[in-house]
């Protein structure tokens, strides 16, 4: 039955880190002006009350990895970073100059590329250069993704310094042959410091990402990486399945072949073991993908029903505005989406010009709304629910139909008027939700735009 499962779900999909995913974007009804009312009427709506989120893309690596399919910009060369922070905080400003108010900033995330490759003088000038113009939450949290081979004790103290509580570091997996196949050689001996460092600093929840399905990953490998994490004990932890896209520009997954790729069962096998082996250690599964202890932020959470999930990942809370600052970031206002300039000489020609440096997005319609609900509780809640008043949607019927065959495979439990995910089903959310997806079921990919699902 697992076989048939595996082989039925595992098509191409999406991750769900938006819906509408971006390409069903519709580009050609969004103009810059849309985005600029939007996100003016959405923090109207919410300054006071939630905060907003800043996502700042950070997108320089000195070495490329061929397991990422990230936005990013290879170079060695550090004179780079001054010019991109004068260029973020210009964004910034630009925004500021929009707004009637002073901005509330409830969460910051860095992103990247690699945060960690601005030296630390450069990420303090960014920082107060965001607060010249903002202030802080009450219950603000900001969190940074950490390299293990170049974040430094100065890097991390002076992150806390200015707010900083939580940190990531991409781990992947300790196998050394995985390690040389994905160009990111790092010992266990690297990441053991920085994570001790950290908590030793006062970090408050430490994070550490591991991808199963990796080139010429075997089951000892998923087991001897998570057998290092426990030693470990990093506060939460996201088990990801290697995305390979090859067909993505810039992106590098060239450095195998295909056939030194886990498929399907063999795959599948990787991430059930990999999970019995989190469980056992005392995380839980609070959304996809993603572990974490019961003494972190994500985990308490999942459990009062407020876990978020938006383009910087999960969140222990949802704000309904989200500025995207830096080449290619994407903003989000609930109501509309808005996607930066993706190349470096673009990003910085629209500010020259005074502009902010969008070049697509996407207004979401009333049935996008309501889709997107549905989806964001599966992702957070593993359940959702609807009704005729404001989450019902007229293609429910068909839905249901796809639904129930789900539930017949044991991947879903239906409810009077919802869904619940199963236990089993956890590892098939992402095909789940797309069973919600009606621009998906209305308009197939003519070519290759997602991972595979498993």
């Amino acid at each position: 039955m697992k076989n048939s499962l595996i082989q039925k779900y595992n098509v191409p999909g999406p991750r769900y880190t938006s819906y509408p995913t971006v390409p069903y974007w519709n580009e050609a009804d969004f103009s810059y002006q849309d985005w600029v009312s939007s996100f003016k009427k959405t923090f109207l709506e919410s300054n006071t009350t939630e905060g907003i989120s800043l996502y700042i893309h950070l997108p320089f690596c000195e070495s490329l990895c061929t397991f990422c399919g990230c936005n990013k910009r290879i170079t060695k060369n550090h004179s780079v970073e001054s010019p991109y922070i004068q260029a973020v905080l210009k964004e910034w400003n630009l925004y500021c100059e929009l707004l009637h108010e002073q901005p509330i900033i409830k969460e910051i995330h860095l992103g990247g590329g690699t945060p960690t490759f601005f030296s630390t003088e450069n990420l303090e000038e960014l920082i107060n250069g965001i607060f010249a113009k903002a202030v802080k939450a009450k219950d603000y949290e900001f969190s940074f993704e950490g390299h293990p081979n170049n974040t430094s004790h100065a890097h991390l103290k002076k992150l806390y310094d200015l707010g900083f509580r939580r940190v990531s570091f991409g781990v992947q997996d300790y196998s050394e042959k995985v390690q040389k196949a994905i160009h990111r050689e790092q010992p266990f001996h690297n990441v053991a410091k920085v994570t001790f460092w950290a908590r030793e600093i006062g970090y408050t929840s430490i994070g550490h990402d591991i991808i199963f399905g990796l080139p010429f990953q075997k089951i000892e490998d998923v087991v001897d990486t998570i057998e290092k994490t426990k030693s470990l004990q990093p506060d939460r932890l996201a088990f990801y399945s290697y995305a390979h896209v090859p067909w993505i520009k810039g992106n590098g997954q060239r450095g195998f072949k295909d056939e030194d790729i886990p498929k399907d069962r063999e795959k599948r096998l990787l991430y059930r073991i990999g999970k019995e082996l989190l469980l056992k250690n005392g995380y839980h599964e609070i959304g996809m993908d993603h572990f974490a202890l019961e003494t972190d932020s994500l985990y308490q959470s999942f459990k009062n029903g407020q876990l978020h999930r938006n383009f910087m990942g999960y969140s222990s809370s949802k704000t309904k505005l989200m500025i995207g600052l830096g080449v290619s970031s994407i903003g989000d206002s609930w109501y509309s989406f808005a996607q930066n300039e993706k190349s470096l000489d673009d990003y910085y020609k629209a500010l020259a010009q005074n502009k902010l440096p969008i070049f697509r997005g996407h207004l979401l319609t009333e049935e996008d709304l309501i889709i997107r609900k549905h989806i964001l509780n599966l992702m957070c809640q593993f359940e959702t629910t609807w009704d005729k008043k404001n989450t019902y949607f007229k293609e429910i019927p068909e839905v249901l139909e796809q639904l129930q065959e789900m539930e017949k495979d044991g991947i879903l439990i239906m409810l009077e008027n919802g869904i619940q995910v199963s236990d089993k089903g956890k590892a098939y959310v992402r095909n789940i939700c797309m069973a919600f997806d009606l621009h998906l079921k209305r308009k197939a990919p003519e070519t290759a735009l997602f991972s595979m699902t498993i």
